[in-house]
């Protein structure tokens, strides 16, 4: 995996693609096995292999040789979603059952357990002069991801959570796993520390600017395109950057209008989706959703710009990357 090849969108993919239809994660009992290759086949986007490649190759021709934690942050990722489904219920993951519904909870509990292991089997394949620190920041990484889960499942029984609060939030659930996935993949790279440090960065940028459009697609998305179920965000009233801003701003009848759906013990979810989705439209959510999304995405490729020692052509190619996730499909 150390041969140089012309770093490329599709190469990267194409690499990444094969090596996650070779991955060998176990066999036998297959009750436990089978929802591992069943998540990783459902496909996603691959960002987080593809920001552990695009750091290394910002450095290196050699970027296939981070293809390895690339993978065990995708399997990572993917160990984070049976549990995350498991806890908030969710029956559906990219348009397919989710695998506590697809089998059982006892068993979506154990499968997400060793794909936390096969994550750390992968990432233990790093090249050796870079294996202690990607280890050592994997496991500040995974720490991170299970206390942003903590306050999520807190936050969803509180009626107050400030927006500093909730983006806090965001970031350690998140925004950790890319920026960590950019960080290693350039010093995997031989990237000069504070260059590796500035990725970092760019990291929680995208990835905090990735989940506040997952909250605005929730409520205005696609369903074709969004693969989960349309408004599930207002119907569990989960804080979401759209709701804890309609909250602050809304006044007199209408800050009325939503307590009475935040409260309601009984309603059709339909309804109450249309309803709420109405006092948004009022008081201008989306827009204000759409220029925070825009300042985070704006922020990173700033961040990648003053990067003085990265390859100029991948830098370009990232940047059109970071524009491209920036602009997903309503």
């Amino acid at each position: 995996m150390s041969v140089a090849i012309q770093f490329s969108l599709p190469a990267a993919l194409q690499l990444i693609k094969q090596e996650v239809n070779d991955l060998q994660l176990g066999q036998q009992p297959a009750s436990l096995y089978d929802p591992l290759y069943y998540m990783m086949q459902l496909g996603g986007k691959r960002m987080r292999p593809l920001l552990t490649l695009f750091g290394c190759a910002l450095y290196t021709p050699q970027w296939a040789k981070s293809i390895m934690p690339a993978l065990g942050a995708e399997v990572f990722h993917n160990f984070t979603l049976i549990h995350d489904d498991l806890m908030d219920n969710a029956d559906v993951r990219r348009g397919k059952p989710t695998v506590h519904v697809k089998w059982n909870m006892p068993t979506a509990v154990l499968s997400g357990d060793v794909m936390l292991v096969k994550a750390y089997q992968l990432m233990m394949q790093s090249p050796e002069h870079s294996l202690r620190i990607v280890l050592d920041k994997f496991n500040r990484m995974a720490a991170g991801v299970c206390e942003g889960q903590q306050y999520d499942m807190q936050y969803a029984q509180a009626y107050e959570v400030s927006l500093m609060q909730y983006l806090e939030m965001i970031k350690l659930k998140t925004a950790i796993l890319p920026a960590f996935c950019l960080e290693i993949g350039a010093i995997i790279g031989g990237a000069p520390e504070p260059e590796a440090q500035k990725l970092y960065e760019l990291g929680i940028l995208l990835g905090i600017g990735f989940q506040l459009m997952d909250d605005l697609l929730d409520v205005y998305g696609n369903p074709d395109a969004f693969g989960k179920q349309m408004g599930g965000d207002i119907i569990e009233n989960k804080n979401t950057f759209l709701l804890i801003k309609a909250k602050q701003i809304a006044q007199s009848y209408m800050a009325e209008e939503l307590r009475y759906w935040l409260e309601a013990k009984e309603f059709k979810p339909d309804e109450k989706i249309v309803a709420v989705r109405g006092i948004y439209d009022f008081l201008n959510i989306k827009e204000l959703t759409t220029k925070e999304i825009e300042s985070y995405f704006s922020r990173a490729v700033l961040v990648l710009n003053s990067l003085e020692f990265a390859d100029q052509g991948v830098k370009t190619t990232f940047k059109d990357y970071i524009s491209d996730i920036a602009h997903r499909s309503f």
